[in-house]
This record gives C-alpha cells, structure tokens and sequence, in this order.
C-alpha cells in the first residue's frame, strides 16, 4: 500500500480545511472595514477579538501586499489601495439584474403576491420581471410594460430619487395627459408627494387609475454610488394584499430591496 509523505498529508489537511492565516487575515480586514473609517490597532483589535500582537504581526503583512495602509501623521490603519480595487472590480462585475431575480423570487415566496422588478429607461420605468403568486386569483404584470411617474408606485419611486433633470419632461407630458387627482396637479403637490416617499422609502398606490381595484408599493434598490438602479414591486387586488407600514408585504419589501442594495455596494449614509 502506498504511504503518503507529511507534506502530502499535510496539503489534504490544508485543501479540506483551508488557510487558519488567511481566515485570520480576512477576520482582520473585516474589523477594520466595519469601522467605517481609521483605526487604531487596540481597537482594531478589540474588533477582531484577537490580542494587539497578533493583530499587529498580520497588518505587517497586510500592508506589505497594500490591502492595509497606516497613516503616518496619526498611526491609524485603514484599507490600502488593493483592497479598494478588489471593491470597484467585484462590483463592476455584479449582475445587478441577476441579482434582483434571485431577490424577488425570495420575496414572491414569502409573501405569496406578484412581485416584479422595474429599471429605468429613456421612457421611464419599465418592468423587466415579474413573478406570480401561489395562488388562483393574481394580478399579472407583463414583462415590457411601461410605467407612468406620477400615478405608479415604482414611477413615483424613481421620480423620487433621480434628478429632476432626468424626470421632468416626462412628469410635463404627464400632466398634460393624464386625469390626475388634485394633490398632484401642481409642483408643490408632486414635491410634497416625493418628499413623502424619499422619507418613507417606498411607495403605495391603491386603485391604481388604469387597472381599478389593484393596489402596489414600490421599494427602491440603490447601486455603490447611492444612486437608485432597481425598483422592487409587489403587486396585489386590493382586498387581498396588505400595505399597511406595519405589514408582512411592506416589511419584506423594505428589507428585500435594501438586501440587495447591500449586494450591490450600497452603504447607508447617516442622515
């Protein structure tokens, strides 16, 4: 029978069980990331569970290959220029669309409504995925279907959070053409309208003007500059779907799109 050497024996050990230095090393850049800004090695440290010597031994290292640097006037660490471009590349490469399929897919499970996925184009917001319900009686939303700024949950999400720039012409034309009610019928009552939603993050429509008897709310998706890029949508007749704040729909909506906002890079920023 063949014998296997030490070092034979020992790289089995180390492909089934990994690298303990490089999982140390990681434990570490996880501390000094989660700080949100420079820090001290105690407190790096403290972070890490793991004693200052320790800590200090593997930022020699982490400094040498430029995933740490230390600031020479106050002494702090914080990440190097490596470890920022490992960052910009892992979410340069993200599929911001695959991503939101798996997403919704989630979400339709949890809460048994339509759930779809809306990004923006040069015509405005426009579902590219939606899913349907367990259940005998839905609301189908079709994969392509436009939708209007002022009187859609996810329009008015996008609305709220791109630069008027970008969302003006289309809110004129809509004015011009669409029956819409009095408190959005002049600037201060779509701002005020907006405002409500950038505060809340979401936004519900209830019987909807084209399709009565349907109710929706919308959640936005931010990319790693904090600029909105998806739009998360639950669907549902009226009688059936619950958009209350407090509500299982609109918790986990919230919670699905900032999920995903996280998977894509986005950090909130403190108010």
């Amino acid at each position: 029978m063949p014998l296997k050497s030490t070092s034979d024996s020992a790289r089995g050990t180390e492909g089934k069980n990994g690298v303990q230095s490089l999982e140390i090393g990681m434990a570490i850049l996880r501390a000094i990331s989660g700080g949100h800004r420079a820090m001290m090695l105690k407190d790096i440290a403290a972070a890490a569970d793991m004693p200052a010597s320790k800590v200090h031994r593997y930022i020699v290292s982490l400094v040498r290959a430029g995933l740490v640097e230390q600031d020479p006037v106050s002494a702090r660490y914080d990440l190097g220029p490596f470890a920022l471009s490992l960052g910009l590349v892992a979410v340069e490469r993200l599929d911001r669309v695959k991503l939101g399929l798996q997403a919704i897919a989630e979400l339709r499970d949890e809460v048994n409504q339509t759930i779809a996925l809306a990004v923006w184009s040069d015509n405005g917001p426009v579902i590219i995925r939606s899913l349907r319900p367990y259940r005998p009686i839905t609301v189908n939303v079709i994969t392509g279907s436009a939708l209007q700024l002022l009187t859609s949950a996810s329009g008015r999400i996008f609305a709220a959070y791109l630069p008027r720039g970008t969302t003006d012409a289309l809110i004129g034309r809509e004015r011009a053409t669409l029956a819409l009610p009095p408190e959005l019928q002049t600037d201060t009552g779509i701002d005020a309208m907006l405002a409500r939603v950038r505060a809340d993050k979401l936004s519900v429509v209830s019987d909807y003007h084209l399709v009565p008897g349907v109710a929706a709310a919308a959640a936005p998706v931010f990319n790693f500059k904090h600029e909105i890029t998806l739009s998360v949508l639950a669907i549902g007749v009226k009688s059936m779907i619950d958009l209350t704040p407090e509500g299982k729909v609109v918790t986990a909506l919230k919670r699905c799109a900032q999920t995903l906002s996280m998977r894509l890079g986005h950090v909130e920023q403190d108010a």
